[in-house]
């Protein structure tokens, strides 16, 4: 055997168990967690397990989705803007209680796209000291995620201060264990 087609059967051995499908141990965690609450509430009885009913109780859970979620149903097909549809890919094996990270394994299959999403990190650390270790970026998140805005700021010390004076609005455990201090 020459070494070429050594080679060869090498490389098409790793392209087939690189390919497996199988997830590992974090991959698609936004699918996971979103179709996993998704499939509890279904459980709850709300909605029969037929495909149709599963479809349209999804196109109504993703119609309130944000951020990565919101992504994962224009992804699968959930959205009005969507492009494609493959929502069957979803409702099908849901009807039949096939475990969520199958289905996700599945969608991975047709859209990798779908197992890249990943959750922000929160911050947990919002001492003023914390504050100071974190981007601008990430600053302007946690603004975003409490719905607030920093008008007039430029440099990261403005952000800082305006988190500071909104830390007992929307944290007020961080704003009780920095008193403490």
């Amino acid at each position: 055997m020459s070494c070429l087609s050594t080679f060869s059967a090498s490389v098409a051995f790793a392209l087939i168990l690189g390919v497996s499908g199988a997830l590992k141990d974090g991959d698609c965690e936004v699918c996971v967690r979103f179709l996993g609450s998704f499939y509890e509430s279904l459980s709850e009885g709300r909605v029969p397990f037929r495909g149709a009913d599963i479809e349209n109780a999804l196109v109504q859970r993703c119609r309130h989705a944000a951020g990565k979620e919101n992504r994962l149903c224009y992804y699968i097909g959930a959205t009005s803007d969507a492009a494609t549809k493959i929502l069957n890919e979803v409702s099908r094996p849901m009807s039949h209680h096939v475990p969520v990270e199958k289905i996700c394994e599945k969608l991975k299959k047709k859209d990798g796209q779908i197992c890249e999403l990943r959750y922000d990190k929160e911050v947990e650390d919002l001492s003023p000291e914390g504050l100071k270790k974190l981007k601008v970026k990430d600053l302007k998140k946690i603004l975003d995620k409490w719905g607030e805005a920093c008008k007039g700021c430029v440099e990261k010390s403005d952000f800082v201060r305006r988190i500071d004076e909104l830390l007992p609005k929307h944290a007020p455990g961080a704003a009780e264990r920095r008193t403490e201090l």
